[in-house]
């Protein structure tokens, strides 16, 4: 049996509302760009991060510059912007590049036992 290995999934106009709104488990929605330098970096951490924390919580990218409409009615002014959904609702905001201790720490606070 193969080893199934968490990637961030990249999320769309098409399956946001599935993936994100309509998720029973907490989502981390990362909003980038290719263009942002500290976007690549937060990248880099959360696909580690999606190795780690196991199938507990969605690991999420949203590209802005493909789906900008999707950003602004979640008010991300800055890349990268991180949100966590619980329940379809955005319960923790993150800005800027942060440590992955950090990240695990906002998590654990939304993340069921």
């Amino acid at each position: 049996m193969a080893t199934t290995i968490n990637t961030p999934k990249k999320l769309t106009a098409d399956n946001f509302d599935t993936e994100v709104l309509h998720n029973s488990k907490p989502v981390l929605v990362d909003f980038w760009a290719e263009w942002c330098g500290p976007c690549r970096v937060m990248g880099y951490v959360l696909e580690e991060f999606a190795q780690e924390i196991g199938e507990g919580v969605v690991i999420a990218k949203l590209n802005v510059d493909e789906h900008a409409d999707i950003a602004a009615g979640y008010q991300v002014q800055s890349i990268p912007t991180m949100l966590l959904f619980k329940d379809g609702l955005v319960v923790d905001r993150i800005v800027g590049a942060v440590p992955k201790k950090v990240v695990a720490q906002r998590l654990a606070a939304i993340k069921p036992a």
